[in-house]
Parts: structure tokens; sequence; C-alpha cells
């Protein structure tokens, strides 16, 4: 099969990712307009490159690929996405799609798979791997009732980045927000929640596959060592 060029972006927090992914997307075509570990960054990119996809992690350190996602959904940026991330959680992937991705595969799939991806989601198509299919698959079979869907984009958003240790004003230069305006957002998601606690948050994120069990014990750790 002949393949097209595609017009592709890349948004990873790793360089050595990006630049792997790079290699290998040129080795086989497709043109590479630009990269970024950082949101903001690769939106005000994304609005003046234009590329035909975004190849998207959805763990950026403190931040989510789904801002991203969710500003373009909101701008309706005509550019298509394929999630590549190493997130196999079944909500990750359920939201991922409701917010617009065309594909989701995960890391450590084969080269084979990411290429069909990136040719199903630039011709329009979604594409899911058997493992990823399964996965998304889940969230319909889940037998108790998800609290974590009654958020918005932005509140979900802001729940990942309070029960990975981010401060209030961390999270308020990360999100160009106030520091007040933030702390509203907690208070409002606690309360939906029915937490009262920051604990109790994480431990409502891990039961629910928000965030993982080894992530919540390394943000015990660092409150442990003062970090």
């Amino acid at each position: 099969m002949v393949r097209l060029m595609t017009r592709i972006y890349l948004v990873d927090d790793h360089q050595i990712m990006r630049e792997g992914l790079r290699a290998l997307l040129e080795a086989k075509g497709h043109k590479v307009l630009g990269e970024s570990a950082d949101p903001t960054e690769a939106l005000a990119d994304l609005l003046r490159l234009r590329p035909d996809v975004l190849l998207l992690d959805l763990n950026l350190g403190d931040r989510s690929g789904l801002e991203l996602l969710a500003e373009m959904q909101r701008r309706h940026l005509p550019t298509r996405c394929v999630v590549l991330t190493m997130s196999s959680q079944p909500r990750q992937v359920a939201e991922a799609l409701r917010m617009g991705a065309n594909a989701y595969v995960l890391k450590g799939s084969a080269a084979s798979d990411l290429m069909s991806a990136i040719d199903a989601a630039a011709s329009g198509k979604k594409h899911l791997g058997a493992e990823v299919a399964d996965l998304a698959l889940q969230v319909f079979t889940l037998k108790d009732e998800d609290p974590l869907s009654t958020l918005s984009p932005r509140e979900q958003q802001i729940i990942i980045m309070v029960v990975k240790g981010a401060s209030s004003s961390q999270i308020g230069v990360q999100l160009h927000l106030s520091p007040k305006t933030v702390a509203t957002y907690r208070s409002r998601l606690m309360a939906k929640l029915g937490v009262r606690d920051v604990p109790s948050l994480v431990r409502l994120a891990v039961r629910h596959k928000l965030i993982d069990a080894d992530e919540s014990a390394s943000r015990r750790r660092r409150v442990t060592d003062g970090r």
C-alpha cells in the first residue's frame, strides 16, 4: 500500500521519545512540522501550523494531554489526533475518544500499528488496536457508577494535578489561573465528589483509575520527603 505524506505535530514530555518518533515518521515518508512538551505551546503551534495529525501523549508531567484535546474541540480545529501513551486506564481511553481523538495506541505497540493509526486518522477514520478496544469496552461494563464522570474537562485536569501533589499556586501557573480560581475549582470538585480532604481525593482517583496506584505512592513519598 502506498502511503500519502502526512504533516504531523508531536506532543510528548520526553525529548528522546520525540526524537525517536521524528526519525521513525520521517523514514516512513511523513513530515514532522514541530514538537513540544507543553500543551499551551503546542496549541499555539497547532493554530499556526495546522498539521494534518497530532501525535499526543496524555501524561505530560503535571499536565494532561486531555487539556489540549479539550481546547482543540472547543476551537473546532481540523487537526486529527492520535493518542500515543503509556496510559492503559479504560476511562482515559474512553475520555480521549469522547473528546475527539481518532485513534488510541499504547506505547510499546508495533510501529505498524502506529502507522495504521496515523493513516486512519488522516483519513478521518477511527483506529483502536485489539487491546485498546478491550480497554474502552471495560468502561461500559463497570458495575459501579463513576462519580468522576460528573466533572468537567477542566475539573478533571485539576483533580489530576491535585492528586499528584501540585499546590494551588503551581496549578495556577501551569493553567494561567489565579490561585483563588484554582482553590474555587478544588472546593467545587471536592464537594461534587463528596470528599473532605486531599488523601480522600487521592484514594477516589486511584479507585476509579484516574491515576495509577504507583503515582499515588510517589506522591506520598514526595510529601514524606518534604518535596
